[in-house]
């Protein structure tokens, strides 16, 4: 990866605006965000929190004799687990994400937003890893909470250039597989694809535990459809290019994508996944902020 590339991703003026985000996930997976609080699992941790009178059914390897000596009663040991958030980043680095009517194209654009998600996971101590992929997994970095593991996401992250066709289904399935831990997994893609295959893939990952965020790139001139003129409209993964009069054509293309998204939401808001627009006309703290505030808020 060039110096000017990591630059790019990277800027310290971009990812300012987005430094006191807080990422975390709605869903408890596996912990809770250490040095802010304390985790609502109780186990076998390191960590003693207090004591509480037994009641039939608690597990009699707690109770704590010495108290019970003292007091003739029964007592069990209640102990905080403090255990890192894990975040999976997925990129899709397909054909279809290297449009960009301005400048950036939508693949630089989740590059950016993944880039940052990263800085702020590591920045408060928790992990992170990212795969990239079009019809199969291209590039991965490790979940890892090493401040020094943030160069090596970003390389993996820039160096795709987005040549291929995409299968998001079927990556889905391979990401569940891979997976041995729950986790915050965040998808950044247009999903342009089958959408039963992408939602049964979210809906597996769901049913394994995982939390799921979805950001949906999605150019300006795909939401608004701004052609004024004769346009040659160039194929993406496999389709072909069609000469068109964007008069004769925009209304049934705004009611088509309109749909596409509506039918989006839903499927997503059923299964209990978060979907989050991803405009490349704004700001990506923007839409971070957008994002993450849904989270702590608890809406989907």
């Amino acid at each position: 990866m060039s110096s000017d590339e990591s630059q790019r991703l990277l800027d310290p003026a971009s990812l300012a605006k987005v430094s006191g985000l807080i990422v975390r996930a709605r869903m408890i997976v596996e912990g809770s965000i250490t040095g802010l609080h304390r985790s609502p699992f109780h186990g076998s941790s390191v960590e003693f929190a207090e004591h509480r009178e037994y009641v039939p059914g608690d597990d009699i390897r707690h109770i704590d004799w010495k108290v019970f000596g003292r007091s003739d009663r029964f007592y069990i040991k209640q102990f905080e687990e403090e255990t890192n958030l894990r975040v999976q980043l997925v990129l899709d680095a397909s054909e279809s994400m290297t449009y960009g009517s301005g400048a950036m194209t939508k693949l630089d654009y989740a590059r950016t937003l993944a880039a940052s998600l990263a800085y702020l996971i590591l920045g408060q101590q928790d992990a992170v890893g990212a795969l990239v992929f079009d019809d199969k997994i291209r590039a991965e970095a490790p979940i890892s909470q090493s401040r020094s593991h943030l160069q090596d996401m970003v390389s993996v992250l820039a160096q795709q250039s987005g040549q291929d066709a995409t299968d998001i289904g079927e990556v889905l399935g391979r990401v569940s597989d891979r997976l041995k831990r729950r986790c915050l997994i965040v998808l950044l893609s247009d999903l342009f694809d089958d959408q039963d295959r992408l939602v049964h893939g979210l809906r597996r990952l769901r049913h394994a535990g995982h939390d799921v965020l979805v950001l949906h790139i999605m150019d300006p001139d795909e939401l608004n459809f701004p052609f004024n003129r004769m346009t040659l409209f160039e194929g993406l993964e496999d389709m072909p290019a069609q000469l068109a009069d964007p008069d004769a054509v925009r209304e049934a293309y705004l009611v088509e994508i309109r749909d596409f998204m509506r039918r989006l939401r839903r499927d997503f808001r059923n299964s209990g996944i978060q979907y989050q627009l991803a405009d490349c006309s704004k700001g990506f703290d923007q839409v971070l902020r957008e994002a993450l505030v849904r989270r702590v808020g608890g809406k989907r």
